[in-house]
């Protein structure tokens, strides 16, 4: 097995490439929330997943990408399951934020890398929790905690209780699709071909779900609501996963996920310079505790 599959530290590019997709993510909160604005929620992620299915295909035909023996090299099955977990994982997450609030929402969906680092000990020989990992994933989460703690205090309305269950549930089925691709056959797998999984069977999902969970078929012919929409689909859908999953198959999952606590603050960061958000007091110390805690899980082992 080749070093860069193990469970040492990251190298400087993919610690590189991480914090670039944090930043990505990050703002994909902003255009979530522009985008909510002109097309109802589920249905935005299931056109999300429908237009960047074409996309991914359309680049992959042109630049004669092939997506490998699919269907004799045991990645069907695992790639069906993955699809299924990312399109429930996206109707917990805009169903439960639209119950709790914003902050809370993010606290417990960003519970994902506890998930991951629990089912990598268990399902992936090479990536055990160490005690250091341990602790390093607890300072970040703290910190994580910190920066929304005034959030936290905020009223949460009577259902915040079923909406912070559900992005928890959006947390726990994000880790476990991180966790799936990294144990079974979808690690040995192109990139682009474990996405296109997600994204062919998640689309149809969600657009069924949407008339389901009695939303309208409404979409706002407005250039704000049309370019939130087309960043998801083509720069966070497409590229920013692509890039995801062809990291997780060559480096440990758990230490890549425990960078996605980042993710919300540059969300919040993102928040405060385009919509006029504040910013928490404690925001500093939160950013300082992350970074302490990702240190700590990315040190190299004596």
């Amino acid at each position: 097995m080749p070093d860069s599959t193990r469970g040492g530290a990251l190298p400087p590019r993919a610690i590189g490439l991480m914090l670039f997709l944090c930043l990505v993510w990050g703002l994909n909160l902003v255009a979530i929330k522009l985008g909510n604005q002109g097309i109802p929620p589920v249905l935005q992620a299931g056109l999300r997943s429908l237009i960047a299915a074409v996309l991914l295909f359309g680049w992959c035909r042109w630049r004669r990408i092939g997506f490998g023996d699919w269907q004799r090299n045991g990645t069907l099955l695992p790639g069906i399951v993955a699809g299924v977990l990312f399109a429930v994982e996206f109707i917990a997450v805009y169903v439960g934020v639209g119950l709790t609030t914003a902050s809370r929402g993010v606290v417990f969906l960003y519970g994902a890398p506890f998930f991951v680092a629990i089912g990598a000990h268990w399902l992936i020989p090479d990536d055990r929790l160490t005690r250091a990992k341990a602790i390093g994933l607890l300072v970040a989460f703290s910190g994580l905690v910190l920066a929304f703690l005034e959030g936290l205090w905020a009223p949460g309305g009577e259902q915040a209780l079923l909406g912070d269950l559900l992005c928890v549930i959006g947390g726990a089925l994000w880790g476990a699709t991180t966790v799936l691709v990294k144990a079974s056959a979808l690690r040995r797998a192109r990139p682009m071909l474990v996405l296109f999984y997600q994204l062919a069977v998640s689309a149809p999902l969600l657009l069924l779900a949407s008339p389901l969970l009695g939303e309208p078929f409404r979409i706002s012919p407005e250039p704000l609501a049309i370019g939130a929409l087309i960043y998801q689909a083509a720069g966070i859908a497409g590229a920013s996963y692509a890039l995801w999953f062809w990291l997780v198959s060559q480096y440990s999952a758990s230490r890549l996920a425990a960078f996605s606590v980042l993710t919300p603050i540059f969300g919040v960061l993102a928040g405060a310079v385009l919509l006029g958000e504040p910013l928490g007091q404690l925001f500093g110390v939160a950013v300082a505790l992350v970074v302490f805690g990702l240190w700590l899980v990315n040190r190299p082992a004596r």
